[in-house]
């Protein structure tokens, strides 16, 4: 596409670009999942949840203007091109969720965590990518694939593509309209409008997503399929780029090696802007413990549910991916457990 540049590295880089976007994110935005859902169950402040549902409504209106001027095949997607499972997104969402509140953070926040010095992160996020890889094409892949076979499907696996299907209208009306919603919702308190960084930076997470699809879609047309139509997601990704650092002799580049080197370096950047980086490290072994036990249980439960927090929370919630909105719930109940049993325990109130 760009002479002297192959298309894995061209695709890396966009996956890059997208990083260090996520990354300043959550390190100046204070962009966080398992944050959002601790901020509102416990302190009554939705400023944060909000910002993750701006950055669905971000993704989804650009995304799907994308497929309506045709810059995007959402069929070739993972999240829309396979038979979607109930269960796997119900048991990976429950799972994943639970052991991001057991670690304290997710496979993205560790990353971010990790470009600012924390040592604890590293510990998580190569305990994830380990774990995740070894359900996705590990010892624990047999049993994945035995109770969630991943099959091609002839129609797309889209909310929005079904009621196009039902209804002879364009998915992209749905979902745009969904969008347009969510942004409405998402904007609809002064929590979040009296904070205009609040705002930037979920709109900024949104963007990094669209231009994931985009940019992929785009080199994939260009070398005839050659690489795949993907957009940020950080557990299997994770796994990928150890794999690499490892074997990057007899394995390639990809979107997501760049999107997680680039989460880690936008995050030390900002670290570095703020004036947070420092080095940390675990002083109570039974913390770490916890620690290592709930990355192990990211990595399977997003192997089993084809995403974390980002990849099905926005990247396939912005496509309106059937699994997107339950595994987003799932994820939030299994993180709501996890909580209650590390700050309330699970005596009887």
């Amino acid at each position: 596409m760009i002479t002297g540049v192959s298309d894995e590295l061209l695709v890396a880089l966009i996956g890059l670009g997208g990083g260090i976007l996520l990354g300043l994110a959550a390190r100046v935005g204070r962009f966080c999942t398992l944050g959002a859902i601790e901020d509102i169950i416990y302190q009554n402040n939705d400023l944060r949840m909000r910002m993750w549902i701006l950055a669905i409504a971000v993704a989804m209106i650009g995304s799907f203007a994308m497929i309506g001027f045709g810059l995007l095949p959402a069929a070739d997607s993972a999240y829309l091109g396979q038979v979607w499972h109930p269960l796997a997104s119900i048991l990976g969402g429950l799972v994943f969720g639970y052991g991001m509140a057991l670690s304290g953070t997710c496979g993205y926040g560790a990353l971010a965590r990790l470009g600012g010095g924390d040592l604890r992160a590293f510990v998580i996020v190569t305990v994830m990518g380990i774990s995740a890889y070894s359900a996705i094409s590990g010892p624990l892949s047999p049993l994945r694939i035995w109770a969630f076979p991943m099959v091609e499907t002839a129609q797309t696996a889209g909310l929005a593509h079904y009621l196009g299907r039902i209804t002879g209208l364009s998915p992209v009306i749905f979902g745009l309209v969904v969008g347009v919603t969510l942004l409405v919702i998402a904007l609809a308190s002064r929590s979040i409008l009296d904070k205009p960084k609040a705002i930037f930076w979920g709109v900024m997470v949104g963007l990094a997503v669209v231009t994931g699809w985009g940019g992929t879609a785009m080199v994939a047309y260009s070398s005839f399929g050659a690489v795949p139509v993907v957009s940020h997601t950080f557990s299997g990704p994770t796994g990928e780029t150890i794999l690499y650092a490892m074997t990057s002799s007899g394995s390639s580049l990809s979107f997501g090696i760049g999107s997680v080197a680039g989460v880690w370096c936008g995050a030390f950047i900002g670290s570095l802007i703020k004036r947070q980086f420092r080095w940390e490290a675990c002083e109570d072994p039974r913390e770490l413990r916890r620690q290592i036990f709930g990355a192990a249980l990211m990595g399977i439960g997003a192997a089993t549910a084809v995403g974390c927090t980002i990849g099905q929370g926005v990247s396939a919630f912005s496509l309106l991916a059937y699994g997107a909105p339950v595994t987003f719930l799932a994820i939030v109940s299994g993180a709501a457990l996890g909580l209650r049993q590390l700050i309330e325990g699970f005596s009887p109130a």
